[in-house]
């Protein structure tokens, strides 16, 4: 038998770390290693057990306590050792409907293990293209596959790759944009701290297709664990000839480098990364020239994400009529999501394109936490938009989306249920984006702040008539005068919550009321005398003394003190506190 724990970022928080350490010192007799994250973040830690036959046992919030359960489970095979660990029937679901190209090997190899990906048929891939197709009939395959831009755009990858191949010049740069900035967004993060060889044989290959001999991974230093895993994997792949000098005897040759950005939103613009990477602040240039004509040190440059590269190889050991033939018509292939928000089931989910939100959330995700009313869902992240609960049913591809005023993005999808109030999160991604702002041009930069203004305003009960139709003002203003895609997206939440939710905001400025009962200011906490035990739970937990009354007799809040922090709301078991 041998021992795996699922040791990404997620894992290591949940205390995957200190589970194996516990099962390292039951001196269980078999092999214990790691791996990266499978995508069920909501049930880490995770511990898989292979026979010697290959079949899985998987195991769910796991903790220290239980390895002795465990080390019973591995020495007898009983498994009543280990039935409360063991996955259920419905979470084997959030992995059995999903089709997973970049996470294929995602929670299954050792991460930190070069001979663990070739064992899954890595750098297959890399050796077919640079010993036996042309740099032109890779571009072929990437074409007929319609592989997009998986960072947002979802522009045509080989389109890319053959403006960089036909642009003047023998010094080219292929880089890898993984400044992953989105809140609510780790897919990039997963790829890389779970299959960083995947990455890198993905980018070898876009390097021999555009005729680059450096490849460049631009990641955000917040990423400790991938950027120790991708060094990791770039030194083993260094010690096997497959980065450097001749790989596979092709004659190519092409080396590595890692730059960790300091975590500007900005620098996921493709030429604002460029100018990070020159030691310069990060500010869009004007288009064009494209990078693929001067980008790098002004050199021909190609820019993709972690995810597109990530399917690279793939496309090529399959064809591109075999990706080419999951997905829609103008959307090919599979998208990676980060699910999270108030769905049962958060994490990593990987759906061919023409999937609908409904099977995303309520199917794979589970629905909503505590059955919760759905109401809206972000995708996009700050760039990206609301959709609301009679649109679940909109099909996942790049049109349908747009149409809805959102857009695909990166793949962060945020759930939100009845107590989620709409004009504070338009103001929370606006909040986001306007600090990001690099100041450059003056819609994005003045722009978002007057609009997080009258947020603000409108939040706290101090909205006025006109508010709205000077957010949607301002909204088009900025999207029609920012210089690149941050501040020209940035209005995006704002829109669709106003098209949406107009509602909301309407209750917020004509009857200073937060329906969803989520903004402070605009709440009142009040005890139900009939509800009410007595039990003074409430008034121990008031940090001001707000709350006052006799024991086993109803109490009552004097609104005057009252901070509105909501810790009477929280401690009561009984319902007693209301919101008003």
């Amino acid at each position: 038998m041998r021992i795996v724990i699922g040791e990404g970022s997620c894992g290591i928080a949940a205390g995957a770390e200190k589970v194996r350490q516990a099962l390292l010192d039951e001196n269980i007799g078999c092999e214990i290693g790691i791996t990266g994250c499978i995508g069920m973040c909501y049930l880490e830690p995770i511990v898989d057990i292979y026979d010697n036959g290959n079949n899985l046992t998987r195991l769910v919030k796991v903790s220290p306590d239980d390895a002795k359960a465990i080390a019973d489970f591995v020495s007898s095979g009983n498994t009543g050792a280990v039935e409360k660990l063991m996955v259920s029937d419905e979470d084997k679901a959030f992995l059995a409907k999903q089709t997973r190209i970049a996470l294929r090997n995602c929670g299954i190899i050792n991460p930190e293990d070069i001979d663990a990906y070739i064992g899954a048929e890595g750098y297959t891939a890399l050796k077919k293209a640079v010993c036996d197709l042309t740099p032109e009939q890779v571009i072929e395959i990437i074409k007929t596959s319609g592989l997009a831009g998986r960072g947002g755009a979802g522009f045509p990858t080989w389109f890319k790759w053959n403006a960089a191949r036909q642009s003047e010049g023998e010094e080219k740069y292929l880089i890898c944009n993984a400044d992953e900035g989105d809140p609510g967004a780790f897919m990039d993060r997963a790829v890389i701290e779970s299959d960083p060889h995947n990455l890198i044989e993905g980018m070898l290959i876009g390097a021999y297709a555009i005729g680059a001999k450096h490849a460049v991974v631009y990641v955000r230093a917040e990423y400790p664990l991938a950027i120790k895993r991708l060094k990791k994997a770039i030194e083993q792949a260094e010690e096997k000839g497959i980065i450097g000098n001749n790989i596979f005897g092709s004659g190519f040759s092409c080396d590595f480098t890692i730059k960790a950005g300091a975590g500007a939103f900005v620098c996921g613009e493709e030429t604002a990364l460029i100018e990070s990477l020159e030691g310069h602040r990060g500010m869009p240039r004007l288009k064009p020239p494209f990078p693929a004509q001067s980008g790098f040190w002004h050199k021909p440059s190609n820019i993709n994400n972690v995810e597109t590269f990530a399917n690279v190889s793939w496309i090529i050991n399959n064809g591109g009529e075999a990706f080419a033939a999951m997905g829609t018509e103008g959307s090919k292939g599979t998208k990676v999501f980060a699910v999270t928000g108030k769905v049962k089931r958060s994490g990593l989910v990987e759906i061919p394109m023409g999937k609908t939100l409904r099977d995303v959330i309520f199917d794979i995700g589970g629905g909503m936490k505590g059955d919760k009313p759905f109401k809206a869902v972000q995708m996009g992240g700050p760039s990206g938009g609301c959709i609301p609960a009679d649109l679940i049913d909109t099909v996942i591809d790049y049109k349908a989306l747009g149409a809805t005023g959102a857009i695909m993005g990166s793949g962060g999808m945020v759930v939100m249920d009845e107590s989620t109030c709409m004009v504070g999160m338009a103001k929370f991604f606006l909040d986001f984006t306007a600090k990001e702002s690099c100041g450059k041009c003056i819609h994005c930069r003045i722009g978002t702040k007057r609009m997080l203004e009258m947020l603000d305003r409108i939040t706290k009960g101090e909205g006025r008539q006109g508010d709205i139709e000077l957010l949607e003002e301002l909204c088009y203003s900025i999207k029609d005068g920012a210089l690149c895609g941050l501040g020209q997206t940035a209005p995006n939440p704002v829109l669709t919550t106003i098209k949406y939710f107009r509602d909301e905001y309407e209750a917020h400025i004509n009857d200073k009321k937060c329906p969803a009962g989520e903004c402070s200011s605009l709440i009142e906490y009040r005890i139900d005398a009939d509800k009410c035990k007595g039990c003074t739970l409430c008034a121990r937990n008031c940090p001001v003394g707000a709350v006052s009354g006799a024991v086993k007799q109803p109490h009552s809040i004097d609104s005057v003190k009252c901070i509105k922090c909501g810790k009477c709301f929280t401690s009561c078991k009984f319902g007693a506190v209301i919101k008003a």
